[in-house]
């Protein structure tokens, strides 16, 4: 073209082959999120292996999403039962909790209400990172349940986070009139007994429990919530049961493991979620040092946290070698009192340590990675993950929320043996954890692993492999397709308008130096799909960069072109010689007398092409994009029906 000036993306492929892709048309590159640190195969240029792989996966996509919504639908059809609305007693329990809530518990708190007020039974999930009052949300619903005449079962997947939960609510529910009981191995069969009798005669409003509160021989006088803490580590079996129990009864469950937002607004069509992203006040971000194993580092880091009256993790994930730690820790930091945790103990051992170790009885707990999973001491403030380089981004994240549940500042130590090379994808995790210490950076941290691990959790049989085949952001888009045309009849796949113009468009390096921010700000531009969001744009760069370059302009009025073109479903626009032909997909958007009228107004200006009837062929001269994309939008909006 005539000087035209524009960015290119460069794409490789298998055998150092490679494809420029023009700036305008970078919405149909995504970035690959596939497994941890494996690089993708790349495909030979021109191969069907691709198109195979994308098709394969559509097909799953579309059963998945098919099942989804018959759910969906046949929840909302469902009768249970609809709670009355908040009265006194539910204002003192609430005031009554002693801190301010966040707005986001706020926002929470009034969708399960709602949900609890409608005929409907209510499935929401509420996600939230460890620590942001997931709980406490879960505690008033369990309360306007019991106010509102009915029983309350509260599931967790672990004994030990059963206990936790039992402990709180009793503390809890203190001054109210609400009798709670829990079943778990610990409770005696005799006791087992007389609280199955009180459940069978209404004599208990809230039970906590694990899977075993939801075996065939328990029987509710009137069962009206189910509360389920971390769903997805329940078993299938287990599933299966709360399924059934949910067509009936509202549920609520609680989970920990981010959910992209993106995933976020394609399934609230088919459940209902809510999100807490704020961390309560008072709380610090956790500090994470990464660093080769040695003792001198061990011992100070212990005695810090031990001078200052807390307690410390030691993680060390081989049951074999746990006791040699304990010794081995033992002559590095002698004033300290050391016991050691591991799977393979009985549960009423490990529920002994557990216990004692949050009584305060001594400073320092070896363990194995049994403390994954919602141990809730806040005394715990250092955490000293030995052979950090082993885990998983998300296994590290789990296990370093394990400390700074209080206002004090907690201290995470990610080691690796001295004098190892770590491969390239350990550090990268390790680097990844480090990088995300602000309070609720789960969400982010979600960009890695856990994504695809909470997208494969929610959407049922495991979803991962196809994840990885085409990447996650297209993975979604598929879905989201799915969805839409499934949950819609009048549902069209809108195509994107090829535009080929000549113009000068690109982000200059004046105006923007960063290459990622470059990146961001082009997918921005080249996704938006209204006027509005390319007046917010347009506000934004405005704002972040100050004055809008003519290069970039020509980059929004492109970008304003294509919104009209898929309105009246033009399909391509091209532009040779100062003549611009504009390709109708659907003639139907179009009026013919519009057209006509406008040929006739024009003085030669527009015309149909003679071969192909669903084409214009507009004469626009030499002009610059500006002028051009005025004409074209006033030649274009005139048409619109």
């Amino acid at each position: 073209a005539m000087g035209n000036e524009r960015d290119y993306i460069k794409i490789e492929y298998a055998d150092e082959e490679s494809v420029c892709i023009p700036i305008e048309q970078v919405n149909l590159v995504q970035r690959y999120i596939g497994n941890e640190g494996d690089a993708p195969k790349l495909d030979r240029l021109g191969s069907k292996s691709w198109e195979n792989r994308k098709n394969k996966v559509k097909k799953s996509v579309e059963d998945i999403a098919e099942r989804l919504i018959q759910l969906y639908s046949k929840r909302k059809a469902a009768r249970g039962f609809p709670f009355p609305k908040d009265n006194e007693f539910q204002t003192a329990f609430e005031a009554a909790f002693p801190y301010e809530e966040t707005d986001d518990q706020l926002t929470c708190i009034s969708e399960v209400k709602a949900d609890m007020e409608r005929p409907q039974p209510m499935d929401r999930l509420i996600c939230g990172d460890v620590g942001y009052g997931k709980t406490e949300i879960a505690m008033r619903a369990a309360f306007k349940a019991v106010i509102g005449g009915k029983q309350v079962a509260f599931l967790a997947p672990t004994t030990i986070l059963a206990e936790q939960h039992y402990e709180n609510c009793v503390e809890r529910f203190e001054h109210f009139p609400v009798r709670i009981a829990h079943l778990s191995r610990f409770v005696a069969p005799k006791e087992q007994k007389q609280i199955l009798e009180k459940l069978k005669n209404g004599e208990i409003d809230i039970i906590i429990g694990t899977h075993r509160i939801i075996q065939k021989d328990v029987v509710f006088k009137d069962l009206g919530l189910m509360i389920i803490d971390e769903e997805q580590r329940f078993g299938v079996k287990d599933k299966e049961r709360l399924k059934e129990l949910k067509t009936s009864v509202d549920s609520l469950a609680m989970s920990a493991t981010p959910i992209p937002r993106t995933l976020h607004m394609s399934l609230l069509k088919i459940r209902d979620m809510s999100i807490l992203n704020t961390p309560p006040q008072n709380r610090q971000p956790i500090e994470t040092i990464i660093d080769a194993y040695n003792d001198d580092r061990v011992a100070s880091a212990i005695r810090r946290e031990v001078e200052r009256g807390g307690q410390v993790f030691y993680l060390h994930n081989r049951v074999e070698s746990l006791e040699e730690t304990r010794l081995k820790l033992e002559r590095l930091v002698p004033e300290t009192l050391i016991d050691t945790a591991h799977g393979k103990m009985t549960s009423t051992e490990l529920d002994d340590i557990f216990h004692r170790f949050k009584m305060g009885g001594f400073h320092v707990l070896v363990s194995t990675t049994i403390i994954e999973n919602g141990i809730d001491i806040p005394n715990v403030n250092t955490i000293i993950i030995d052979r950090a380089d082993m885990y998983g981004v998300s296994q590290l994240y789990q296990l370093r929320g394990r400390v700074g549940r209080s206002d004090r500042k907690a201290y995470a130590y990610l080691l690796y043996p001295e004098g190892r090379a770590l491969s390239e994808i350990a550090m990268k995790r390790l680097q990844v954890i480090s990088d995300f210490t602000e309070l609720g950076s789960g969400f982010k941290i979600a960009m890695k692993d856990m994504e695809i691990r909470g997208a494969g959790n929610l959407l049922g049989k495991d979803q991962s492999g196809d994840v990885y085949s085409v990447g996650f952001d297209l993975y979604l888009r598929l879905l989201e397709g799915a969805i839409q045309r499934l949950s819609n009849e009048n549902f069209e796949e809108e195509q994107d308008a090829l535009l080929e113009l000549e113009y000068t468009g690109y982000i200059p390096e004046t105006y923007i130096i960063n290459p990622q921010t470059k990146m961001e700000i082009y997918k921005k531009i080249a996704s938006v799909s209204s006027s509005d969001e390319l007046e917010r744009v347009y506000e934004e760069l405005n704002d972040r960069f100050g004055p809008v370059p003519d290069e970039v302009q020509s980059l929004l009025a492109l970008a304003e072109i294509r919104i009209f073109c898929k309105k009246l479903s033009v399909s391509t626009l091209k532009e040779k010689n100062g003549e611009v032909k504009i390709e109708f997909a659907k003639v139907s958007k179009v009026s013919v007398e519009k057209v006509l009228k406008m040929m006739k107004e024009s003085a030669g200006r527009v015309k149909l092409d003679p071969l192909h009837p669903n084409v214009l062929i507009l004469k626009t001269g030499k002009i610059g994009l500006k002028e051009k994309s005025e004409f074209l939008r006033e030649k274009i909006q005139s048409l619109l029906v």
